[in-house]
């Protein structure tokens, strides 16, 4: 994770300061914020990730850059040694042909529920609409899914 400082404007005896705040994932995540620091408290006013934050993961946004923000603004300690790690941005996902099975159990079980299969295979890994698509896809071509009907 990285903390920058992007800006900061001094008026009315108080100082607002702006960061830029990334934070990379092992698996290619990444999430990009400005966060804004001022004596009112501490605002996002932009987020961007690669791919999509889940409502869940945005809501916990505010836990995973507290600390090195704090640092970053000299408002607040170094985290504890043995304090418990950052969570993934998604949740850890198996490749290959153990992640299609899951990929196809979670998409047959939405279609048995009367769910959107496409959208439980989103939630299930934490990916976008592609690539839960494209994930949806190499089930189905390792024979794990019924072909799609309709197709030419």
């Amino acid at each position: 994770m990285s903390v920058r400082p992007a800006w900061e404007v001094r008026e009315h005896g108080g100082t607002t300061s702006w960061f830029d705040v990334r934070l990379e994932f092992a698996d290619g995540a990444r999430v990009d914020a400005l966060a804004v620091v001022s004596p009112g408290g501490v605002s996002v006013e932009d987020v961007r990730a690669r791919p999509a934050l889940s409502f869940d993961d945005l809501a916990v946004l505010a836990d995973w850059i507290e600390e090195p923000l704090c640092e970053a603004c000299g408002a607040g300690p170094a985290p504890a040694p043995g304090a418990a790690a950052p969570r993934r941005a998604r949740p850890a996902w198996p490749r290959g042909v153990e992640g299609q099975r899951l990929v196809a159990q979670e998409y047959r079980d939405a279609q048995k529920a009367g769910r959107d299969p496409v959208v439980a295979v989103m939630c299930a890994t934490g990916h976008g609409r592609r690539t839960s698509l494209r994930l949806i896809a190499r089930a189905r071509d390792a024979g794990l899914l019924t072909p799609r009907h309709g197709r030419r």
